[in-house]
């Protein structure tokens, strides 16, 4: 479980995505936007502050995914290529920026590995539906 009191951030976001030099501003917040929408999606409104909210790197790649197909449809690999984004290990790499800087927080059990190979962005964008609500 994660610690009961989140770390603060030590620094800007924007510092930490100029000393990581891989993805622009616009990755990082859709990381934090998607990460809040998966865990919404997974563990719906917050009743219990102390009850861990916790989502999985699998978890969050395919919440991104749906995420990004919500806000952009067929055009949401082409966005997330021009940020750099080509795999779900760069989900990863963005999400543990943030967590080594004090914006996300992780258990013992999280790694990066967790986001390697989740899915074949051409196959997940391309052919993924969003399901209409009824």
């Amino acid at each position: 479980m994660p610690p009961a009191d989140p770390p603060k951030p030590e620094k800007p976001l924007q510092q930490v995505v100029e000393e990581v030099g891989l993805y622009p501003m616009e990755a990082y917040e859709f990381i934090q936007q998607g990460l809040s929408y998966t865990v919404h999606k997974l563990h719906g409104e917050v009743k219990d502050e102390k009850v861990s909210r916790h989502v999985s790197g699998q978890q969050l790649c395919d919440g991104l995914r749906e995420f990004a197909l919500m806000n952009w449809g067929l055009l949401a690999r082409t966005v997330l290529s021009r940020w750099n984004v080509r795999r779900t290990v760069d989900f990863g790499r963005i999400v543990f920026a943030l967590v080594d800087n004090g914006y996300m927080q992780k258990t013992e059990d999280d790694t990066l590995e967790d986001f390697r190979d989740v899915f074949d962005f051409k196959s997940a964008f391309e052919n993924y539906k969003i399901e209409s609500p009824t």
